[in-house]
């Protein structure tokens, strides 16, 4: 995929039509000629639920956001592959068979489904490709920088070293599912600001991104290494972070070393006010849910002007190439701004996170 550099942003704001004129797009949704009305169906395809963002935050809002760009009219319908390709190929064929009008496809294996899309295209069913870019003829691309996040993470690991952080300092590497195209990306970004900086002492794949799986490779490299000898833990997501914290504590680690995150789980973000997790990084979920709803009715609708200005940047596959596509930016979560990012973006509430264990570190930084 063609790097394309986009900035961290220090707070996050949803995307709306609206914005079009400020991208100098002239045209609005009542000018426009569409093919469909209102009373469309989209077919959205999430893949796994050890991550819960997926059933929690990404398909409710594009639920919510396609209903109100169709009065009400329009539906979708939903699936999960968990994490099962094969499944999640089964799960597509359905919804092309039923003829929904469009599909937002978040790919369990962005290779395997490629024959898959070629089916829907052939039925002349648009796929927008959500979260992971998917092989094949995809219309349409909605996600986040994603080497970006990893290039976060690493530099997070540097700053939690701090000035005294040298090529002696032994860092152990927890990375995505080799099935998931962003895990590579991921470890590329994280890399490039390792790498010289830092020992990678150890490094795993990890299948079908499971905590499980993250544990017991932490163990081994904890065995290799030493516990007193992991100077941090680069860990791809939340929910691996919390299966290296586990294989941490069951070797007798009193004191954690940093450990990443991505994707601002609840419980990461108490284990951030703990001290037992460095950092997530919170991906605007509903910019980019949003942004995917707004895609899949306009590109449905042929509303032209409005698909462009929402997919204005362009990525590769290696299957094809200028795919259209919205790549969206992203924060480093820390205690220092859980108020500002989760919480002022209505993810979670503090008395979600401010439970009964967590009031003293919620009252140390001013969370209330």
């Amino acid at each position: 995929m063609r790097r394309i550099a986009i900035s961290v942003a220090a707070s996050t704001m949803t995307l709306s039509l609206a914005a079009c004129g400020a991208l100098g797009v002239t045209g609005t949704s009542s000018e426009a000629s569409p093919t469909k009305g209102n009373d469309i169906t989209v077919g959205v395809l999430m893949p796994e639920k050890t991550n819960t963002r997926y059933e929690e935050f990404d398909y409710p809002i594009i639920k919510a956001k396609v209903a109100s760009l169709t009065d009400n009219k329009g539906k979708t319908v939903y699936a999960n592959g968990e994490a099962d390709a094969d499944k999640q190929a089964g799960q597509m064929q359905r919804m092309i068979d039923d003829q929904v009008d469009v599909i937002l496809l978040d790919a369990v294996d962005s290779h395997a489904i490629a024959d898959v899309v070629k089916k829907a295209k052939d039925a002349g069913i648009p796929v927008i490709a959500y979260d992971r870019l998917a092989e094949g003829p995809i219309d349409a691309y909605v996600s986040f920088d994603n080497e970006l996040v990893g290039e976060v993470q690493g530099r997070s690991i540097i700053e939690a070293l701090g000035q005294g952080a040298d090529t002696s300092d032994k860092i152990v590497m927890m990375n995505g599912s080799p099935t998931d195209p962003n895990a590579g990306q991921f470890k590329a970004g994280a890399r490039s600001e390792l790498e010289g900086k830092v020992t990678i002492a150890d490094s795993f794949d990890t299948k079908g991104w499971s905590p499980d799986v993250a544990e017991s490779n932490m163990a081994e490299a904890i065995d290799k290494i030493g516990k007193s000898n992991i100077a941090a833990v680069y860990s791809a997501n939340d929910a691996m972070a919390g299966g290296i914290i586990k294989a941490l504590n069951a070797a007798g680690v009193t004191k954690l070393p940093p450990i990443t995150g991505q994707d601002a789980e609840l419980s990461a973000v108490q284990r951030i006010l703990a001290g037992e997790q460095y950092m997530s990084v919170y991906k605007p979920y509903p910019q980019e849910a949003e942004a995917a709803a707004e895609m899949a009715v306009a590109k449905i609708q042929s509303k032209d002007i409005e698909f462009d200005a929402l997919a204005s940047d362009k990525v590769d596959s290696p299957t094809d190439k200028d795919i259209s596509a919205q790549l969206v930016p992203v924060v480093a979560l820390t205690k220092d701004n859980i108020k500002s990012t989760v919480v002022a973006d209505g993810i979670y509430k503090v008395s979600d996170i401010c439970t009964s264990d967590f009031e003293a570190a919620c009252e140390e930084i001013g969370l209330k």
